[in-house]
């Protein structure tokens, strides 16, 4: 099973490259962010003829998540059921496809240290962690996909000085980001590529891009069980390229469920 995470920033004006993206790498299970839509205004139907099932949660003109699902969308859940009050943005939806519970997430960007989004952003990474907890079981076949916002660790980064005082790698953040972890999901991407460098994202301005001054912040992170089927991960750059790019590359997870211990897990 492939499953892939892209923050298009705004699917309106990146539909045409998101359609070629899929017809060319089809991946069974797609989770977006930012798509920036409305629910009324998602392409639901359009996916549909490519053949995928989705699921989206929007709100207009800012965030917006979604799946796509070309193994069938089951049990669809938007926000947090953690008995506190609904979330106030559209950053998570949850669905089941084929036998996978899947999430997609884009988490909050935080704006500046200190800022009250910034603590909307640590407490937002709280309630995915309760969420898991109250719903959920490590030894589950589960993937959380999407924008984190965070760079895990300073090899994440193009450069820490650059950085300093800014949000996205500040120990709040990062720990924030561990603890979600600690529930039982591993970043199968950094799992099979050791070197810093690799990237997911890189701001429009200055020609960071072609600099090579980018962060990796989008990830695919899979329950421990589900961890042990992955077979390849990658960022694809090539997508990064060419007219009207979304500033973040997407993000490719193969698990082969014919692995030892974890056969027909999905099925």
């Amino acid at each position: 099973m492939l499953v892939a995470t892209w923050n298009v920033n705004s699917l309106k004006a990146r539909m045409a490259r998101v359609e070629e993206w899929i017809e060319a790498t089809k991946p069974d299970v797609l989770c977006l962010q930012e798509t920036k839509l409305a629910d009324a205004q998602f392409p639901a139907m359009s996916f549909q003829a490519l053949g995928y099932d989705s699921v989206h949660h929007g709100q207009g003109q800012w965030n917006g998540v979604a799946i796509l699902s070309r193994v069938g969308i089951e049990d669809t859940v938007s926000g947090f059921d953690d008995g506190r009050e609904p979330d106030p943005d559209a950053r998570v939806v949850w669905a089941t496809c084929g036998a996978l519970r899947v999430a997609s997430v884009y988490v909050p960007n935080g704006r500046e240290v200190g800022h009250d989004h910034f603590h909307y952003k640590l407490d937002w990474l709280g309630r995915l962690r309760a969420h898991l907890d109250a719903h959920h079981d490590p030894s589950e076949p589960l993937v959380v996909c999407g924008d984190w916002n965070i760079a895990p660790e300073d090899r994440d980064v193009w450069s820490t000085s650059a950085f300093e005082g800014s949000t996205h790698v500040t120990p709040e953040e990062r720990q924030a980001l561990e603890k979600v972890k600690e529930w039982g999901l591993v970043d199968v991407f950094r799992e099979q590529h050791e070197p810093g460098g690799l990237f997911s994202y890189w701001d429009y301005r200055g020609g960071d891009f072609h600099q090579k001054r980018g962060m990796r912040i989008d990830f695919v992170l899979a329950s421990r069980a589900l961890a042990k089927a992955s077979i390849a991960n990658l960022i694809d750059r090539n997508a990064r390229k060419g007219q009207k790019p979304s500033d973040h590359a997407p993000v490719l997870a193969l698990f082969d469920d014919s692995t030892a211990g974890v056969r027909g897990l999905w099925r």
